[in-house]
């Protein structure tokens, strides 16, 4: 007797239909739990076609980027660090100050973490707009809102 073996489905770029839009409010939001629902969205987790090794995701509209919350005492102890290179080149930026500056970065930051660091998170990252108003320019591409 012959055992039929499954065949595991395995996502390949060819056979990927059309990327869908979704639009996220950040109002009254933690950063944290928001960055890990747009870096599922961005990955595709929440498809049943999803692949490790292949962009499965969708596209990810952030709007209200500047009413996002963070919790605790972060807004005061967390910093970010940047180095250009050279000597005395060391830049660091309290969380407070960055939020109020840029948030649209605050929150690429938090989703960039969350993603796998690889080549196909340069192309995810790329996938995510983040806006600090209500107003964004893809209105043509119909956004289905997600809570």
């Amino acid at each position: 007797m012959k055992l039929k073996t499954n065949k595991t489905f395995v996502a390949k770029k060819e056979n990927l239909d059309l990327k869908k839009w979704y639009l996220i409010d950040a109002s009254n939001q933690v950063l944290g739990r928001l960055a890990t629902k747009i870096a599922n969205l961005l990955r595709g987790k929440n498809k049943p076609i999803f692949t490790p090794n292949v962009d499965t995701g969708d596209f990810v509209i952030v709007i209200n980027a500047s009413k996002v919350l963070i919790t605790g005492k972060k807004l005061k102890s967390k910093k970010k660090f940047s180095y250009s290179g050279y000597p005395g080149g060391e830049k660091l930026e309290v969380l407070e100050k960055l939020l109020k500056e840029k948030p649209e970065e605050v929150i690429r930051k938090a989703v960039k973490g969350m993603l796998p660091h690889n080549k196909l998170s340069n192309k995810l990252i790329n996938k995510l707009k983040v806006y600090r108003t209500e107003i964004h320019p893809h209105q043509a591409q119909k956004p289905v809102k997600v809570g």
